[in-house]
């Protein structure tokens, strides 16, 4: 079963990614590479950064269980290996009643980390030491992020190869629109149609939004199989990979915060994780609603013939 190239990154995304960070000398065809931008993206940390780096590890260092945490980050390896496979399957399968739970298995580790998180606090914590997405914190983000090699070669262990961790990086720095839509608690105006006081923090709303939209895509395709597409299944394998990707690099936060004097990131690479982390979760998971759950007619597949 052939797949298209998802994510869609062409050249002119790739000259426009480095441009952010001044890279503007000319190169080949394909445009430049993950390791030429890097190279030349600006050098020195945002104090701010590193100052709320340090306010989350102070807050939270001795409420994380590190084992745990490692444990949990050690086997997101297997279940990101998992998505060729469930791509393969294409539409879950329903037996005895009970449909065949392929997307849900890459989960564990994730719901884990998650459960944790929340027990102690930890959602709360970040909310309260980080900013809102304003383009400066988003820019900061991006070049925090690129210059972080520890997180962008555990992306690629991770199995995200370098067109799919450009992608990620292009979530960060090119949706602080979109992104500032999603404000944090305290933020959210009075008036509302909903109470305020039930509503979590925006990095949870990030992480479990992600977690409960892929729970829900087994159910989804199995129902709506009629009209799902092979261009929907691609779109669908790559959005989930994304949110992965997004939620491990909050997962790998939590541990080097839970670290403390051990951590192999900086204070500011701590706060761009978490960051950037969030920012992909939230652009992944509207993606797969626009792409997987929101099937127009244009879209659907062909009606079958009675």
């Amino acid at each position: 079963m052939s797949q298209r190239h998802t994510p869609r990154v062409t050249p002119e995304d790739r000259r426009e990614l480095a441009s952010t960070f001044g890279y503007d000398e000319p190169s080949n065809e394909e445009g430049p590479t993950l390791e030429e931008i890097r190279a030349r993206a600006r050098t020195g940390t945002d104090p701010e950064f590193a100052s709320r780096g340090e306010a989350i590890r102070s807050d939270l260092s001795r409420r994380l269980d590190g084992d745990l945490l490692e444990r949990e980050l050690e086997g997101m390896p297997e279940r990101f290996g998992l998505l060729p496979s469930i791509r393969e399957v294409g539409i879950p399968h329903e037996t005895n009643g009970e449909v065949e739970t392929l997307y849900r298995e890459l989960l564990e580790p994730f719901w884990n980390v998650y459960a944790h998180l929340e027990e102690v606090g930890f959602f709360e914590s970040v909310e309260e030491n980080l900013p809102p997405f304003t383009p400066e914190h988003i820019e900061h983000t991006a070049h925090e992020l690129i210059r972080a090699d520890p997180l962008t070669s555990a992306l690629a262990d991770m199995g995200l190869d370098e067109r799919e961790r450009i992608a990620l990086m292009m979530n960060v720095v090119n949706n602080d629109v979109r992104l500032s839509r999603w404000v944090p608690t305290r933020e959210i105006p009075e008036g509302v149609e909903f109470d305020v006081e039930y509503v979590p923090p925006l990095h949870q709303r990030a992480m479990g939004g992600a977690l409960l939209w892929i729970n829900a895509l087994d159910e989804h395709l199995w129902r709506k199989e009629i009209l799902i597409t092979e261009e929907i299944l691609d779109d669908g394998r790559w959005h989930t990979k994304g949110m992965l990707g997004g939620l491990y690099l909050m997962a790998r936060a939590a541990r080097e915060i839970a670290a403390g004097e051990d951590a192999s990131l900086t204070d500011a690479q701590i706060t761009a994780a978490l960051t950037a982390g969030a920012a992909t979760s939230i652009v992944e998971q509207e993606e797969l609603m626009k792409d997987v759950f929101w099937i127009t007619e244009e879209k659907r597949a062909p009606s079958r013939a009675r």
